[in-house]
């Protein structure tokens, strides 16, 4: 079938009968709560727009399978001018929509996967790379959306999957039958969950032999049966229930997590793509995380909102020539185009896989998403400085309307002629909403903890780097060597 559109998209969420809680209570209507609904309208964007010809080029593009035109969500890296257009895709994403849009993670883990699934071919003669290119088949011929489950909730940190006294911390197989396999456990902090099609899982840290039952990777249809969605809270959700008033922050876009239980849930083995090869694991684990770092471009595009609300908010207050107002708005810039640099620096490096799939600089791609734990908090500590106090004692958009007080609102948070007190409280809420509320989950907290926390790239830089090579040029240069 040819790429959905938006509303092709919304479509084929409302034949999924998924089982969602939220607030202790089933939701009925997924696609239509209010609550959910922005999230839905975010991954619906990436669908939209690219139908629109001027983003073509970065948001689609031709499958090396089928030769058809998709959508370059759904699609293997074939060379680093992919991996280059894939960072571009993100942050136009997060530009256009100010949240996380959700399709990375499915996206990284279907590349992870067509490397790590070629490899175990190779030593073991099974044919898991067959089996995973017709599932990406059938993913693209469908432009469907895949949720990719890495993040066990893990339990005891102190012990590895096997001695847990509860052996669902880590998802594991617990039956072996002659049409498939059968797996509980749970997967954590699930970004888009329910505004996928397929759910994708992986094994979350390396494996051992006595973890091999933990060692597992496969694929379903979101809504099989046996797996429930628990529904994570944000910051100032509720809002979203006051209907399209401006104390939202951002009208029309947003994200969402979830906890994924799986009781039980029956695999066939067409949808599997690792059993048991526990040697396997590091490599697909760390090929995982290594394009999900560089999916952090994202956070540039967030960053570009952020930026663009915090100069109109100086603007508005009639601050923007003051001299250290537009400095720090110069080193938010700055740090932003940092990021950026990371992001197309680990992608510009990329290599290919025998698998013959582009797979970029692990080490720039660690370097890059440790720079994003860091620089997007000091950009939104900069929006904050600038906006003021009223960022967070702002009154309501009700109180604005009300009929008693709402005169004094308007006469007290006024400034500059020509400015409605409106437009100024709905950009102060915007950058609220990116700074602490709901948006703030995909831009701050999910910069920390996202595709692993910093220490995990600060491990894996330090495993990367060539520090020897740097001491033999060092102890060379000052004469301690005498041959380089």
């Amino acid at each position: 079938m040819p790429m959905m559109n938006a509303k092709q998209y919304e479509e084929s969420l409302r034949k999924l009968k998924l089982k969602v809680y939220m607030f202790g209570k089933r939701v009925e209507n997924v696609v239509d709560d209010p609550i959910i609904r922005p999230s839905m309208n975010a991954v619906a964007a990436t669908y939209e727009y690219a139908h629109k010809p001027e983003y073509e080029d970065i948001l689609t593009t031709t499958s090396h399978i089928t030769g058809k035109k998709i959508n370059r969500f759904t699609h293997i890296h074939q060379s680093s001018d992919d991996l280059v257009k894939k960072s571009k895709m993100g942050r136009l994403m997060g530009s256009l929509t100010a949240c996380c849009f959700q399709r990375c993670v499915g996206m990284d883990a279907m590349n992870a996967l067509s490397i790590t699934t070629h490899a175990i071919d190779a030593k073991y003669g099974t044919k898991y790379y067959k089996r995973f290119l017709k599932y990406l088949e059938y993913v693209q011929e469908n432009d469907l959306v895949c949720d990719g489950a890495m993040t066990d909730p893990k339990g005891d940190r102190s012990l590895s999957p096997n001695k847990q006294a509860d052996p669902d911390m880590f998802l594991h197989i617990v039956e072996e039958r002659p049409d498939g396999i059968v797996v509980s456990g749970a997967k954590a902090h699930q970004t888009g969950a329910v505004n996928s099609h397929e759910i994708i899982v992986m094994p979350t840290i390396t494996m051992r032999e006595e973890d091999k039952d933990y060692a597992v990777s496969f694929a379903l249809p979101s809504d099989t049966e046996g797996i429930t969605y628990i529904m994570g809270r944000q910051s100032c959700d509720t809002r979203k229930l006051e209907g399209m008033t401006f104390d939202r922050g951002n009208m029309f876009y947003g994200g969402h997590e979830a906890l994924v239980v799986f009781d039980r849930v029956f695999v066939p083995w067409e949808r599997v793509f690792m059993f048991k090869e526990y040697d396997f694991s590091t490599m697909l684990v760390e090929n995982f995380a290594s394009y999900h770092r560089q999916s952090y471009a994202c956070k540039v595009g967030v960053g570009d909102v952020l930026i663009g609300a915090t100069q109109t908010v100086a603007e508005y207050n009639g601050a923007e020539r003051a001299s250290h107002v537009k400095d720090k708005i110069i080193e938010m810039n700055h740090l932003n185009e940092t990021l950026f640099c990371g992001c197309i620096a680990c992608a510009a490096e990329g290599h290919q896989e025998p698998s013959g799939t582009y797979q970029n600089d692990l080490l720039l791609a660690n370097v890059h998403k440790q720079n994003i734990t860091r620089l997007p908090y000091e950009i939104a500590r900069l929006a904050q400085d600038i906006a003021g106090g009223l960022v967070v004692t702002c009154p309501s958009a009700q109180d604005l309307a009300s009929p008693e007080v709402g005169k004094w609102v308007d006469k007290y948070f006024s400034t500059k002629a020509g400015v409605p007190t409106e437009y100024r409280m709905r950009i102060l809420r915007l950058i609220e909403n990116i700074t602490m509320g709901t948006a703030a989950v995909g831009y701050l907290t999910e910069s920390m903890h996202g595709a692993g926390s910093p220490q995990a790239q600060r491990i894996m830089i330090a495993r990367l780097v060539n520090m020897k090579q740097k001491q033999k040029v060092a102890r060379f240069l000052c004469g301690i060597d005498k041959e380089e």
